[in-house]
């Protein structure tokens, strides 16, 4: 996944790295306590809609908090975070910069990355290239810049990943 190359590229120790990878796979749990029809719109969504969807971060976290396991632990705090920004522009707490746990802000470029490049119900996919570029721009404003410059410096990686389809769900709900 893009979570697991960048975690490894950062130096992250090997336990750290696969928890990670293991623990942002649930990064959107939280959407199994929405309505199926803000999930599954096809179309733009309301303010109304898009302050439940918001939710789901804090959705997410309630449903893995209190878990012995280390993997569960690290999903509560992903699924929590991963819609934060650096400049403190995200949701649900507004937090900015490294405020923010690195494997949110580590997700948070992973998970918009993969969503730009795949086609949606409700939008066209970005081309890849123009993706990159997107990410690029936004290092220091959305992201954590040292996370976009792993991610830069590791573009041909990311493409592979991206090509074979590896950060696909197994299953894609229409």
């Amino acid at each position: 996944s893009f979570s697991f190359l960048i975690a490894r590229c950062m130096g992250l120790a090997s336990p750290e790295v696969e928890i990670l990878a293991n623990a942002s796979l649930l990064h959107d749990i939280g959407k199994v306590g929405l309505p199926e029809a803000v999930n599954f719109k096809s179309g733009d969504l309301s303010p109304y809609e898009w302050e439940m969807m918001k939710r789901h971060t804090t959705i997410g976290a309630s449903i893995l908090k209190g878990s012995p396991s280390v993997v569960l632990q690290a999903a509560e705090i992903i699924a929590l975070t991963h819609h934060e920004r650096w400049d403190g522009s995200g949701y649900p707490n507004g937090l900015k910069g490294e405020e923010i746990p690195l494997s949110g802000r580590i997700c948070a470029l992973a998970d918009v990355f993969d969503a730009l490049t795949t086609r949606r119900t409700y939008k066209a996919e970005v081309p890849v290239e123009e993706a990159i570029k997107m990410v690029a721009d936004s290092g220091g404003l959305l992201f954590d810049p040292q996370v976009v410059n792993v991610f830069l410096e590791h573009q041909l990686d990311i493409l592979r990943i991206r090509s074979a389809n590896l950060s696909r769900p197994l299953l894609e709900m229409q």
